[in-house]
């Protein structure tokens, strides 16, 4: 599959996934970026150096559809991915805290105290989580305004 993250002015991005293995191509319109990489973007640098291929992105790439994003192309295919979601859902939930846990480690936020549980991640895989994290911020800072960061999952 393929990611494709637009930079847009005025700190957005849009994503569009194709050549999924199951599905049509969908896309994520113009969303905020925030302060460091867009959020969809540090799901793929770390699912990817964790090997977590049952992560937002593995779903997606399997069929998923997650809330906000939309065929890219009229299709009759919407309800199929919400289906393939909810099936999907107990295998994504924890990729999701793993990916959390790191940005959270690698942005400076706070890990520790009231409303945080112990790390889901050993020591050694919160080190590869923030190195894929440095390497994705570098390749999309790189990126210039109304161009594009192609991500092959």
């Amino acid at each position: 599959m393929l990611i494709v993250f637009t930079k847009l002015p005025e700190n957005k991005h849009s994503i569009v996934a194709k050549e999924r293995r199951r599905g049509p191509d969908i896309a994520l319109p113009s969303r905020e970026t925030g302060p460091t990489i867009p959020h969809d973007l540090a799901h793929a640098a770390v699912e990817k150096a964790l090997g977590l291929s049952d992560g937002f992105w593995g779903a997606i790439d399997e069929g998923a559809t997650f809330p906000g994003f939309e065929p890219h192309a009229p299709s009759r295919h919407r309800r199929s991915g919400l289906k393939e979601l909810r099936r999907r859902e107990s295998a994504t939930v924890p990729a999701e805290m793993a990916v959390s846990w790191a940005h959270r480690v690698w942005s400076g936020q706070r890990v520790a105290g009231r409303g945080l549980g112990p790390p889901p991640l050993e020591p050694e895989q919160v080190a590869r989580a923030c190195k894929a994290l440095d390497a994705a911020r570098e390749q999309w800072d790189a990126v210039p305004v109304g161009d594009v960061l192609v991500w092959r999952w």
